[in-house]
């Protein structure tokens, strides 16, 4: 096609282009196509873990290293294209984290951005900053870049798993990525227990006389309870979305835009019996099943989930998704990376032009 590369190999060429790797170069046209493909194509695939299949393995890493040995006790989560740079998708990360009664992380700090979404367990709590946050199921909590942070669970808790999501792997491409360890490995609460909850998550209301100059959320828990009741509110009064169903994002209240730079996150609900069309984006989400059990299809393979399992839908793919329930609801929580998508001007979308915007199965 006139405009894309199109040169055939020649002798003459070939000895040009050793000529020009022994100086360190090469010639634009020989790699162009590959480089500038015609629509994005990710190295990723899309892949689920089934919670059930990981937890038993999960909970063996208590026996088997402490949390001082470990520096976090994590078994990630690894896509079969993206293993050279120990991502889940993308550029994002994920892991599953396991801590016992009494236990308590070494606090740190680095340069990536990360948010833990609590899976199951009592007595889970978060120190960032000095703030300290306690923890219940399906409670997404950030960590954003920079800020001291420790995890542990209280003695009178009872194991805790919860899921890590992080943009280790985009800190790593940029050459960006820096980690420290608290001169005194743990950090004084600072501040009374859950006071970013009691300040800055009353809906609608913004605390007078409070101010925030951080480029983070200062919300920093976000409950399941009002998050849920939210979702059941405005689906009283919406048709949703054809693409994701009742969905809404989680925000700084600040800003009114995502919690982190790098990192946004959304939480959806699909009727009873809902199936959404499908369509595909520029960016890359990490999904987990926060309540009921339903399936999605991702560039024509279905992957069928029900609570705490996780999947994930690389860039540019058609995916939709479906409630398997005819009577209850299902939620899905994701995190993504479309602040940077955004920021950088290179947000598309696509719906499916064929079928009713349903994809034909594969296999």
């Amino acid at each position: 096609m006139l405009g894309r590369a199109n040169v055939a190999d020649t002798p003459e060429l070939i000895a040009y282009y050793k000529r020009l790797q022994a100086l360190g170069t090469g010639a634009l046209w020989t790699v162009a196509n590959k480089i500038e493909p015609w629509e994005p194509v990710s190295s990723s695939v899309p892949m689920l873990w089934r919670y059930q299949d990981l937890r038993d393995d999960v909970l063996r890493a208590l026996d088997l290293v402490t949390p001082e040995q470990a520096g976090r006790r994590v078994v990630y989560l690894e896509n079969e294209g993206r293993s050279d740079v120990v991502a889940a998708v993308g550029w994002l990360y994920s892991g599953l984290q396991v801590m016992a009664p009494g236990e308590c992380a070494s606090s740190h700090r680095h340069s990536a951005s990360a948010l833990r979404f609590i899976m199951e367990g009592q007595g889970a709590f978060t120190n960032v900053d000095g703030h300290k946050m306690t923890l219940g199921a399906n409670d997404f909590v950030l960590t954003p870049n920079g800020t001291w942070h420790e995890h542990g669970v209280s003695e009178d808790g009872t194991v805790c798993i919860w899921q890590d999501g992080l943009d280790i792997p985009l800190m790593n491409a940029l050459e960006a990525n820096f980690y420290e360890v608290h001169p005194d490995l743990n950090q004084a609460v600072s501040f009374p227990v859950d006071d970013s909850t009691a300040t800055w998550a009353a809906a609608g209301l913004r605390p007078a006389g409070q101010s925030w100059s951080k480029r983070y959320s200062p919300l920093l828990k976000y409950e399941w309870a009002p998050t849920y009741d939210a979702l059941t509110r405005f689906a009283k009064v919406t048709d949703g979305s054809p693409f994701d169903g009742v969905m809404m994002d989680y925000i700084n209240p600040i800003s009114g835009g995502p919690v982190m730079m790098t990192i946004g996150a959304s939480m959806q609900l699909l009727r009873p019996g809902e199936h959404t069309k499908a369509h595909r984006q520029t960016g890359s989400f990490v999904y987990q099943c926060a309540k009921g059990a339903g399936y999605s299809v991702i560039n024509g393979r279905r992957f069928d989930w029900r609570e705490r399992d996780i999947f994930v839908v690389p860039a540019w793919m058609y995916h939709e998704h479906a409630n398997a329930s005819q009577t209850d609801d299902a939620c899905l929580f994701a995190f993504h990376d479309l602040p940077v998508i955004n920021a950088l001007g290179l947000y598309r979308e696509e719906a499916f032009g064929e079928n009713g915007g349903h994809q034909p199965l594969i296999g």
